[in-house]
């Protein structure tokens, strides 16, 4: 008797576990018009293959997955209408609430990444500083790592104004946010000056001491760092591949939805 095969699973593959983590953040059906007949985890199997390996839409395996329209049209609706932005907040306070910790953080750090574009339309710029003609992602993180607020923006942005930018898009899962850790491209007495009067929010810079030279581990802006070096284990994030920045910013949200999953779903 020949041996049973077992069917054919992508390491992104979401199992029974990690699936009942993020099924209920997922929208129900548009009302009218005919049934849904899309799986919604194949759906998200798609989706995070996508962003893991970084292949193109067009590319995505036929017969294992649906096809790639379906899979996009999923991917842009969820965009437009903020489920994932609101998935990845939700997991967020879980992930918190797991390690302990209230939901709503009170503190957070800040720093920016300029990354390469290709020859798709669409904002883009150069960052002097880094060599760097692409667009650079200004992220919020908790002090357990996982984004909170995400801005996409030309890499000619510097980096306080992409800071500007973050803190006036913060959100209710912000709302306690008080004491925010920078490093030294974002100091300045005037800016600090005015996140205190606007937000209510202690700037605190943390410098490399005098006379260092190399890598050095910083307080509290190790946080970010990791965050960053989190992302990168997602090749669709390796450049901005994307005409939109608002799929910059999904893409950036989906990547940390699958590690929150991941860390949800463990014993």
């Amino acid at each position: 008797m020949s041996k049973r095969k077992r069917p054919k699973r992508y390491p992104t593959d979401l199992n029974a576990r990690k699936w009942n983590v993020i099924r209920e953040l997922l929208p129900a059906a548009l009302p009218g018009g005919r049934p849904r007949k899309a799986n919604l985890r194949k759906i998200l199997n798609a989706v995070f293959y996508v962003v893991r390996s970084g292949c193109a839409w067009r590319l995505l395996p036929m017969g294992y997955f649906p096809p790639y329209q379906t899979v996009y049209g999923y991917f842009r609706r969820w965009v437009k209408d903020g489920t994932w932005e609101r998935a990845l907040g939700t997991l967020r306070a879980d992930v918190r609430r797991k390690a302990g910790r209230h939901k709503h953080p009170t503190a957070g750090s800040i720093d920016s990444q300029s990354v390469k574009t290709t020859a798709l339309a669409g904002i883009k710029g150069y960052d002097a500083a880094k060599c760097i003609q692409g667009r650079k992602r200004h992220i919020l993180v908790d002090t357990l790592g996982p984004v909170m607020v995400i801005v996409v923006t030309a890499a000619n942005v510097p980096e306080r104004e992409g800071a500007k930018l973050i803190l006036q898009s913060l959100t209710g899962s912000c709302k306690k946010i008080r004491r925010i850790w920078v490093d030294g491209g974002y100091n300045g007495k005037a800016f600090t000056a005015w996140a205190a009067e606007c937000f209510r929010i202690i700037w605190a810079a943390v410098l490399r001491p005098q006379g260092t030279s190399g890598f050095k581990l910083l307080p509290r802006r190790w946080v970010v760092g990791r965050a960053f070096a989190w992302l990168y284990r997602y090749r669709r994030l390796s450049k901005d591949y994307e005409a939109c920045t608002d799929s910059s910013k999904a893409f950036i949200h989906i990547a940390m939805i699958n590690l929150m999953v991941n860390r949800l779903a463990r014993a």
